[in-house]
C-alpha cells in the first residue's frame, strides 16, 4: 500500500507539471504523514543529514561559481581559438575543435550546461558560417556537451558519489579515461562525417600562431592542472579543489584577461615602447587598487547570482531527492519490489 501511495502521488504530481524537485519532496512527506510512522521530524533531520553530513556537495556550489566566471570572463573564447588552431586544418577541424573545446571547458568547470551554453553560444555560429548544415552543428555541441558528466570534476559524479557514498576522488579516475575516449571517438565520426559530406577545412594557422594561442588559453588550461593535480596528489580533497578553482577563476576572469570587473578593458601594455618596468608597475597599482573594487563590481555581483540561483537549484533536487530516498529506505520498498520478483519464479 505505501509503495503504490507513495508512486501514485509522484506520477500525478509530475503528470501536473510540477517541478521534479517539489514532485520528489511532495510525495515523500505525503506519504511519511498518512502511509508511515515516521514523524515530521524525521523529515527535518533528514534534510539536515543531506546537506550536512555528504561533505562532497559542498564542491558543487564551488564548481558552479567557478564554471560561471570562466564563461563570463572570456576563458571559453580562447579555449575555443586554442582548439581550432590545433585542429581546425583538418577537414571536418571546425566540429573537431568545438568537441576538443567542450572537453576542456568541461575539465576545467565541471559542468555539463556550462559547457553547452558557453562553447555552443560561440561555436554554433561559427559553424554555420563556415558551411556546416545548423542540425549538424548543433547536433556536434550537444553531443561533445555530455562528455563533462564523464570528464572530471563532474558535478553529476560529486551527486554520485554523494548518494552511494562512494570516494569522489576515484569516480573522478574512473571517468577520466573513458571521456577521453569518447571524445576521440567522436573527433573520428566526425571526420569520416566530413570525408563523405566533404565539409571545409581551415587553414594551416602555423605553429607561431598556435603557440600563441596555447599562451593566450594558458591560464585557463592551468585549472585542470590546479583542480585534478591537486586531487590525484592527495594534496586537496574534490571540495577544497573545488575551493581553490573558484578563487583561481575569479582571478584570472578580472586580473589576468580583464573581459570583466574594474579592469574590464585595460590592456597590459598601453603602447609598443612601454618599458617592462613602466609595465609592472602600472599593472601592480591597478591590480592593488582594483583589489577591493572587484568585490563590490557589477560583473561580480551577476556572477555570484547567477550561480547561486543555479547551486540554490541543484541543491533543492538534491535534497528532496534524498528525502525521496529515505522514505524508500524506512519502508522497505525495494526490499518488497525484490520479493515481489523473486516471487515471479522468473529463470536465472
Amino acid at each position: 500500500m505505501t509503495t503504490a501511495a507513495l508512486f501514485i502521488i509522484l506520477l500525478i504530481c509530475l503528470l501536473t507539471g510540477m517541478p521534479i524537485a517539489f514532485a520528489l519532496g511532495l510525495s515523500s512527506i505525503t506519504t511519511i504523514l498518512i502511509f508511515s510512522t515516521d514523524s515530521l521530524a524525521s523529515i527535518a533531520l533528514k534534510l539536515f543529514e543531506t546537506q550536512s553530513e555528504h561533505y562532497t556537495l559542498l564542491a558543487i556550489p564551488f564548481f558552479i561559481l567557478s564554471s560561471t566566471f570562466l564563461s563570463t570572463g572570456g576563458v571559453a573564447n580562447r579555449i575555443i581559438n586554442f582548439a581550432i588552431d590545433c585542429v581546425g586544418w583538418i577537414r571536418g577541424g571546425l566540429a573537431m575543435a568545438s568537441v576538443m573545446a567542450c572537453m576542456i571547458f568541461a575539465a576545467v568547470s565541471g559542468s555539463s550546461p556550462a559547457t553547452v551554453a558557453a562553447i555552443g553560444s560561440i561555436v554554433i555560429v561559427g559553424m554555420v558560417k563556415a558551411g556546416y548544415p545548423e542540425k549538424l552543428a548543433a547536433g556536434v555541441i550537444t553531443n561533445a556537451g555530455t562528455l563533462g558528466i564523464l570528464i572530471p570534476p563532474s558535478i553529476v559524479m560529486l551527486v554520485y558519489a554523494a548518494a552511494t557514498e562512494e570516494s569522489a576522488a576515484r569516480l573522478f579516475m574512473a571517468g577520466l579515461i573513458p571521456g577521453l575516449l569518447m571524445g576521440g571517438m567522436l573527433m573520428v565520426v566526425i571526420y569520416v562525417v566530413a570525408r563523405i559530406k566533404k565539409l571545409p577545412a581551415q587553414p594551416w594557422v602555423g605553429f607561431k600562431q598556435l603557440l600563441r594561442s596555447s599562451i593566450s588559453a594558458g591560464w585557463g588550461l592551468m585549472m585542470i592542472v590546479i583542480v585534478l593535480g591537486s586531487i590525484y596528489g592527495g594534496i586537496a580533497s574534490p571540495t577544497e579543489a573545488a575551493a581553490v578553482s573558484a578563487v583561481y577563476a575569479f582571478f584570472i576572469a578580472i586580473f589576468i584577461y580583464r573581459d570583466m570587473g574594474p579592469l574590464k578593458g585595460r590592456p597590459w601594455r598601453e603602447s609598443a615602447d612601454e618599458s617592462i618596468a613602466k609595465i609592472i608597475s602600472r599593472n601592480l597599482m591597478l591590480t592593488i587598487v582594483a583589489i577591493p573594487k572587484s568585490i563590490f563590481d557589477k560583473d561580480t555581483h551577476k556572477v555570484f547570482r547567477d550561480a547561486s540561483k543555479v547551486s540554490i537549484m541543484l541543491l533543492f533536487i538534491i535534497g528532496n531527492a534524498m528525502l525521496f530516498a529515505h522514505v524508500l529506505t524506512t519502508e522497505r520498498i525495494p526490499h518488497h519490489l525484490v520479493e515481489i520478483i523473486v516471487g515471479w519464479g522468473l529463470p536465472a
